[in-house]
């Protein structure tokens, strides 16, 4: 992945991870800051900012993370309170180092950004949002737009920042056939208003995928995979 990361890392340091909840954006994000970590020439500190549900948030699995070589910063949260993470000022403006941070979905919890704004908004961050086909909130580019600009009008991100990835997953079960028809789809919508930087596949799936895509395409291992969406009834 050293050549698919490296022109994603020159002159960065912060990556930036939004989108609705369900686009697949943890995944994602703790997939980039492994392999951020793999480059081996920066630590790497991951924030989870994830404040607006109880369940596939990336402190879910903080010891897969840390075992990664990656630094994990959370904070405890009592009950439904949301509480914010420290030491996210310092090292936004530490270009030693690379920050990842897992933003929570939709509009209420990109509040958790907007007081970083003027250093996200700086050449050294990327913004990353993640768009699913197949969630109903990316089914058309009237709700694309719309939940986009909600999102950015509560963080203060800036339109220009904003870097589309195209994540056409559905989980576990997620077919090759399905996965390039989602990549279609999002294309098609998109591509005429914006590019779309890289699309994502399921790692067991990238072989297959890769030859019919055209674009950047990056494999992402999927780590928020609870128990019970193993089993026959709760599969996705």
């Amino acid at each position: 992945m050293k050549e698919f990361m490296e022109p994603r890392t020159k002159g960065r340091s912060n990556f930036l991870f939004l989108g609705e909840a369900g686009s697949g954006k943890s995944e994602i994000a703790i997939n980039f800051a492994r392999y951020l970590a793999e480059l081996g020439d920066k630590p790497v500190h991951f924030f989870d900012m994830d404040m607006t549900k109880p369940l596939f948030r990336s402190r879910d699995v903080v010891d897969r993370i840390e075992k990664l070589g990656i630094t994990f910063h959370y904070e405890e949260q009592f009950y439904d309170a949301p509480t914010m993470v420290g030491g996210v000022n310092l090292l936004l403006k530490d270009d030693n180092c690379y920050v990842v941070m897992d933003v929570g979905g939709n509009d209420v919890g990109a509040r958790a950004v907007g007081g970083y704004a003027p250093k996200i908004n700086k050449e050294n961050t990327v913004c990353y949002y993640v768009l699913n086909a197949f969630r109903p909130w990316s089914g058309n580019m009237e709700h694309i737009d719309g939940t986009l600009s909600a999102i950015l009008g509560i963080s203060h991100v800036q339109l220009g920042r904003i870097h589309m990835i195209n994540n056409p997953n559905m989980g576990l079960t997620t077919t090759a056939e399905e996965a390039l028809e989602g990549m279609r789809r999002m294309e098609e919508m998109i591509k005429p208003y914006m590019e779309l930087d890289f699309a994502c596949v399921k790692e067991d799936l990238y072989d297959q995928v890769r030859p019919m895509v055209s674009g950047k395409l990056m494999p992402i291992r999927l780590y928020l995979t609870y128990e019970w969406l193993k089993t026959d009834r709760f599969q996705v």
